[in-house]
């Protein structure tokens, strides 16, 4: 069941993409895809470097990814989110953008509008600032994560008229 659902997330990032970003019809002008980074190793306590498991998921994110019309990738200064992101810029052949952390989520989430309006970007972050990214992005509340959950994967679409569709998987 999780597979199914996945390939239909990864379905509809693809459909919705495949056409022209702004469409007068309605369609989607903007897609942000946000995660936490993987699970963290235990070899740096203030910046640990990916596990086993977490390189692993940060390649499983990047084959779900592969097909996406990525045109930008976000991440913290960390390790863990650089590395999480990595092998999906890499696959995209685009550069990982650092981003503060600490920027209020509104304030980030304006700029990646302004900055990003008719792209796909990708946005790797941390159990306390990816649902207020989400929450930024999409006008929808998040519920928190816990501190050993790397697997929630959210998809929003913005449209031309700035209306935003929130979607939330596993992956």
């Amino acid at each position: 069941m999780k597979r199914l659902s996945l390939l239909v997330l990864i379905g509809i990032l693809i459909a919705t993409n495949a056409c022209s970003p702004i469409k007068p019809d309605g369609g989607f002008a903007t897609t942000f895809v946000i995660v936490r980074h993987a699970e963290k190793g235990e070899d740096d306590a203030r910046d640990p470097s990916l596990s086993e498991a977490g390189k692993q998921r940060a390649q499983a994110l990047a084959r779900l990814l592969a097909n996406a019309p990525l045109t930008a990738a976000y991440a913290t200064g960390y390790r863990r989110t650089q590395q999480t992101a990595q092998p999906v810029a890499k696959s995209h052949d685009i550069g990982v953008m650092t981003y503060n952390g600490q920027l209020p989520a509104k304030a980030f989430a304006s700029m990646l509008r302004a900055s990003h309006h008719g792209s796909t970007v990708l946005v790797v972050g941390h159990s306390n600032t990816v649902p207020e990214i989400v929450a930024a992005l999409s006008g929808t509340a998040v519920p928190a994560m816990a501190d050993d959950e790397f697997d929630r994967i959210y998809r929003i679409d913005i449209k031309a008229d700035g209306e935003a569709t929130l979607l939330q998987d596993r992956y």
